[in-house]
């Protein structure tokens, strides 16, 4: 989901910020947001859900209770008056800024596998990069899942990460 806003020379409009969200409140805070012209990133993988008498796919937050907006901080107010919002994400005092190449390395992950999760944060490990297929350039960590490879891209702000199945020879 994103919505395009004018960007003036303001430094709050060049970074991606992290918005910081009440439990189950990032959807709605994503489409009120974008409707107030902030350019949002709200990237959500499918699950399965169970329940006694039917199965169903649920689109979930691949970032719980964060929404990403890209600049916009001049309109500070109109983000924290915005129902469901806690707080800007900030590193002492400031509002956080993410890497440009980490929200669009989440964005290259979830329009290019179906398969995209949220997965434990990891710090350590082997290091990878990509070298073909529609994930080429992408740096992360590959792990092993059962008997299937995992490419693990990690929003060191957020001490959150993703994974993607991805064949080992990509690597």
């Amino acid at each position: 989901m994103s919505s395009m806003n004018g960007m003036d020379g303001d430094q709050s409009n060049l970074g991606w910020h992290a918005i910081y969200t009440r439990h189950q409140h990032e959807k709605t805070v994503a489409e009120i947001l974008a409707g107030k012209g902030f350019e949002v990133f709200f990237p959500v993988y499918a699950a399965l859900h169970r329940w006694k008498d039917r199965t169903k796919t649920v689109s979930l937050p691949l970032f719980p209770s964060y929404v990403f907006i890209r600049g916009g901080l001049d309109r500070r107010l109109q983000i924290l008056t915005t129902p469901g919002i806690c707080e800007i994400v900030n590193v002492a005092g400031q509002a956080a800024v993410i890497p440009e190449a980490e929200i669009e390395d989440v964005r290259r992950m979830v329009e290019s596998f179906s398969h995209a999760e949220p997965h434990p944060f990891l710090k350590c490990g082997d290091r990878v990069r990509v070298k073909a297929g529609p994930l080429a350039g992408i740096e992360g960590i590959l792990v092993r899942k059962k008997s299937q490879m995992r490419l693990v891209l990690s929003v060191e702000l957020l001490a959150k990460s993703v994974a993607v199945e991805i064949d080992a020879s990509m690597v």
